[in-house]
């Protein structure tokens, strides 16, 4: 079977562009969609991924191009104006460009729980169709993954992508090497195929077009400090990982906490605030709890936890940010750093 394009670009391919950030599953999704094209709906196809480190909660690009059996691909640069685009997680709007070469031609396929004309505003969407599906509650209830939802959603938006095929290909892959989480997956397919909260956006001139721009690294080998010091911050105080979070937090009941800091030692983020107290009727230094602005819900502290002072909990049950208020004192507005020839302030603006 070889289906038809409903729409090509001046080059003839049809093409889709996923943002996301490491741990969602968008570079898989990514993989799948090339396949399908590919090996089920007879199309030549090609995939690939974009993304710096692997680290969980790092931005990751995933680009799909479609066209014709009779005609080749021979390019292998970003999707910059997509048909349909992919959005793994809300947060990511305001902290990478994922607007980017969406106009009234673009599909924006997003997961979010919010209406479609308050995201509108939340994207600065200047034209196009938006698509709401709340895949992270579809992927709680049917224990899969967002990325499954967020499969069947763009399979939708897409027009020519049927159910069908995607059930096929997810049988074919996943289910082949995970079987025992096929039915969840299949499930979290389906729901994102036919759960979907589609508006139309008129180009109102509200907000502007933005050109795509591929981003560069600040530094390189010509202007890097001498003695290699890596002065982009990673994991410090700087780094906002909510985006990371695919549903559950650790809630913190004070009560219960015997301040004995195994969740501090378990911690990959140091998200964890001690400061000196009284326990007990002794001075030590006691727990203020997590900071969430950190945290990317691993929950390996709720593990580790001996007295049940950490328990999972889900984030939409929550106004976390309400509930515990942040280390002012850890809140950094921008470092600056000299070498050699010229002064360098890197910006590091971070909030709640």
């Amino acid at each position: 079977m070889t289906v038809k394009l409903p729409v090509t670009n001046e080059h003839g391919f049809y093409e889709i562009r996923l943002e996301s950030i490491g741990g969602l599953g968008a570079n898989l999704s990514g993989k799948i969609l090339g396949e399908l094209g590919a090996l089920y709906l007879g199309l030549n196809s090609s995939n690939f991924a974009s993304y710096g480190s692997e680290k969980k909660g790092t931005p990751v690009k995933a680009f799909v191009r479609y066209c014709d059996p009779n005609m080749e691909i021979r390019i292998n640069s970003p999707v910059e104006k997509p048909h349909v685009l992919g959005i793994f997680h809300e947060r990511l709007a305001g902290k990478v460009s994922v607007m980017a070469g969406v106009d009234e031609n673009t599909m924006v396929v997003i997961n979010t729980s919010e209406e479609p004309n308050k995201v509108r505003d939340h994207l600065k969407m200047h034209g196009g169709t938006l698509v709401c599906i709340d895949a992270l509650k579809i992927a709680l209830e049917e224990n899969t993954r967002i990325n499954m939802v967020m499969l069947g959603a763009i399979g939708k938006a897409t027009g020519f992508i049927t159910l069908e095929s995607l059930e096929e290909v997810v049988k074919d892959t996943i289910g082949k090497k995970y079987p025992a989480a096929l039915e969840g997956n299949l499930a979290g397919v389906r729901r994102g195929y036919e759960e979907l909260n589609k508006i139309k956006i008129e180009n109102d001139g509200k907000y502007p077009y933005q050109e795509y721009e591929e981003v560069k690294r600040d530094w390189g080998y010509e202007n890097a400090p001498i003695g290699g010091v890596n002065i982009i911050p990673g994991s410090t105080v700087t780094n906002d990982l909510t985006a990371s979070r695919e549903g559950y937090v650790p809630i913190f009941h004070e009560d219960k906490c015997i301040h004995c800091g195994l969740c501090d030692t378990t911690c990959p983020d140091m998200v964890f605030q001690f400061v000196e107290g009284e326990y007990k009727g002794k001075q030590a230094m006691v727990n203020k709890g997590p900071d969430y602005h950190h945290c990317k819900g691993c929950l390996r502290c709720v593990e580790v936890c001996p007295t049940a002072a950490l328990t999972a909990e889900l984030e939409r049950d929550y106004d976390i940010w309400n509930i515990h208020v942040r280390n002012k004192d850890l809140i950094v507005e921008s470092m600056k750093f000299e070498d050699a020839g010229a002064n360098s302030i890197v910006n590091t603006e971070s909030g709640n």
